[in-house]
C-alpha cells in the first residue's frame, strides 16, 4: 500500500506553526525556522513540508 505524500504549503515568512491541522487530532504546536540555504523545512510530527515563496519561485525558474 502505497502512502501519501505529505502535504506541502507555500509560506511567506521563515518562521511557520504547525499543529497538524486536524485540532484535536492533530500534534503539538511547533515552531519551525526554514533556512535560508534550503528554502524549506518538514515539520517533525506531521512531514508537512514549508517552502518559502521566494524559494519556491527560485527552483521553478530553473
Amino acid at each position: 500500500m502505497p502512502l501519501e505524500a505529505p502535504e506541502t504549503k507555500i509560506v511567506d515568512k521563515s518562521r511557520v506553526a504547525c499543529d497538524g491541522g486536524e485540532g484535536a487530532l492533530g500534534h503539538p504546536r511547533v515552531w519551525l525556522q526554514i533556512p535560508e540555504d534550503t528554502g524549506w523545512v518538514e515539520c517533525p510530527y506531521c512531514d508537512c513540508k514549508y517552502v518559502l515563496r521566494d524559494a519556491a519561485v527560485s527552483s521553478q525558474d530553473t
